[in-house]
């Protein structure tokens, strides 16, 4: 396990990061507490938890009360002792002896489907978890790209302009500058999609986490990451959550199948009760019966079903055709898992490659757009030359922010899928965690009619009070796409200049 360990760093990027900063740690805290997806997860499960109760009361005594007021208004000539109003009421009294270990197997039932649905609540929660990080390296990613880009078009315009004047003068062909303006509306473009994608990864940001992102801190890195892929598929045939759901549902089902199997055995019961009546002093004058009186009675009731139509034979087949489908939800389940930790694993090691690669052919195109300004300071090399070699560095630096952010959300999804990235496993500040068990506790026993919890209210916050996302950012810039494109002296003036068609 890596509880407490996974954003461990990200407490110390946090305090030595400026007040306004955030970091992975309070993302990640924002959403466990307020995010919809989440918080209505929690929902589902305290209903889930009130299944029990329910089946419960089925194997529970029950009372009934019951009363009438009758009019006789048609009454037969020859009947003396008939009243004309009658009031009655009774009092019942229930209790199940037996009723074919329907109630016994349905509680079982509601039991599992309750631990099914913490797993599915754990599930929820990683899935949460790991959009949060996607969101949030997203963010920095684009962020990252959009600045490099704004930087180029800074550039690519200034060598326009000179581009433009030393037309003017003769030092450069018509040639040179259209190379210049091509290169510069391609920039432009290339940093429309930018900024585009950049406002798209901060209102996502702002969907899932509930807050605008704000100076976004660069993540810790990730514990415990499997040096195998089988190694990671073994942890999480044994703790993946969804799958642990799936298999508690199948479970349940066997139970539902002894349910509907029960509807065929014959049912017992304690039935006992008073009953009163008054005729409210409408019986006959001289009738010498009383106008009220009381009774009790108390006995066995017996319940044998003969015959239902084919019901419970139908039920009992349609509860062992969704165990069927419980048990292939499970396989499928498995399967996606399997899917997703390979995936993942294979990802996140490609990724790995990529960056190290990356950063040789960030170094390497440094190297190389230094080199190739040199010599175009000497007249071996052209503009054009130059424009390539910044759009090769540009390219490179692309790819690798890209494969950073792919390796960290490649490496998080795997911790998911192992069951390794959860709330518990986090360390999240912010208070205590949600732990459903509480509520399951405070309504197993409950057999009290009345009460409730009250109206609900939202716990997840509105977003629609946040600003509209733009694509400002505020990173530092690459000093060596800074300098000029073209640093060659000024070649003729006049009639020896180059030809300008």
């Amino acid at each position: 396990m890596m509880r407490g360990l996974l954003l461990g760093g990200a407490a110390l990027l946090g305090a030595a990061a400026p007040a306004s900063a955030e970091t992975l740690r309070e993302a990640l805290a924002k959403a466990y507490a307020s995010n919809p997806t989440l918080t209505g997860q929690r929902a589902a499960q305290r209903a889930t938890d009130e299944n029990v109760p329910i089946a419960r009361s089925n194997g529970i005594p029950g009372v009934n009360v019951s009363g009438s007021l009758t009019d006789n208004f048609l009454q037969a000539n020859n009947n003396f002792a008939n009243p004309e109003r009658t009031a009655a009421g009774s009092l019942n009294l229930s209790v199940p002896i037996f009723q074919g270990g329907a109630v016994k197997n349905a509680v079982r039932a509601a039991e599992t489907r309750v631990d099914a649905g913490r797993a599915t609540l754990r599930g929820t929660e990683a899935s949460t978890f790991t959009n949060v990080v996607a969101a949030y390296m997203n963010v920095i990613r684009d962020e990252a790209i959009t600045s490099l880009n704004q930087q180029n078009v800074r550039v690519l315009e200034v060598n326009l302009r000179a581009s433009r004047d030393r037309f003017q003068v003769g030092d450069l062909t018509r040639t040179d500058v259209a190379q210049s303006e091509a290169r510069l509306a391609l920039a432009r473009a290339q940093l429309q999609q930018a900024e585009a994608q950049l406002i798209s990864s901060r209102e996502t940001y702002i969907q899932i986490v509930g807050t605008p992102p704000v100076a976004l801190e660069e993540p810790p890195a990730l514990p415990n990451l499997p040096t195998a892929p089988d190694a990671a598929m073994s942890v999480a045939l044994n703790n993946n959550p969804n799958l642990i759901a799936a298999r508690r549902q199948a479970d349940a089902t066997r139970y539902d199948v002894n349910v509907a199997r029960a509807n065929r055995l014959p049912r017992l019961s304690v039935v006992a009760g008073p009953n009163y009546f008054n005729y409210l002093q409408t019986l006959p004058a001289g009738s010498g019966l009383p106008n009220s009186g009381t009774a009790a009675s108390a006995g066995l009731q017996v319940t044998l079903p003969l015959f239902q139509g084919g019901r419970p034979a139908a039920q009992i087949r349609q509860a062992e055709a969704l165990r069927g489908q419980s048990l292939e939800n499970v396989t499928a389940t498995e399967r996606a898992v399997i899917s997703q930790v390979r995936s993942a694993y294979a990802v996140w090691q490609s990724s790995q490659q990529v960056i190290a690669s990356s950063e040789t052919a960030v170094n390497a195109n440094k190297l190389s757009l230094e080199g190739v300004r040199a010599e175009n300071s000497v007249g071996t090399r052209t503009i054009l030359d130059i424009l390539n070699a910044e759009q090769e560095l540009l390219n490179s630096q692309v790819t690798l922010v890209s494969a950073r952010r792919d390796a960290y959300v490649a490496g998080f999804a795997l911790l998911a899928a192992m069951g390794n990235a959860e709330a518990r496993d986090l360390g999240l500040d912010g208070g205590a965690l949600y732990d459903p068990t509480v509520n399951y506790r405070r309504v197993r026993n409950r057999i009290s009619d009345y009460g409730s919890d009250g109206e609900p209210v939202p716990v997840a916050v509105s977003t629609a009070q946040t600003p509209a996302q733009n694509a400002a950012v505020a990173k530092p810039s690459d000093p060596l796409l800074n300098t000029p494109v073209d640093r060659s002296p000024g070649l003729t003036t006049g009639a020896a200049s180059p030809s300008r068609q």
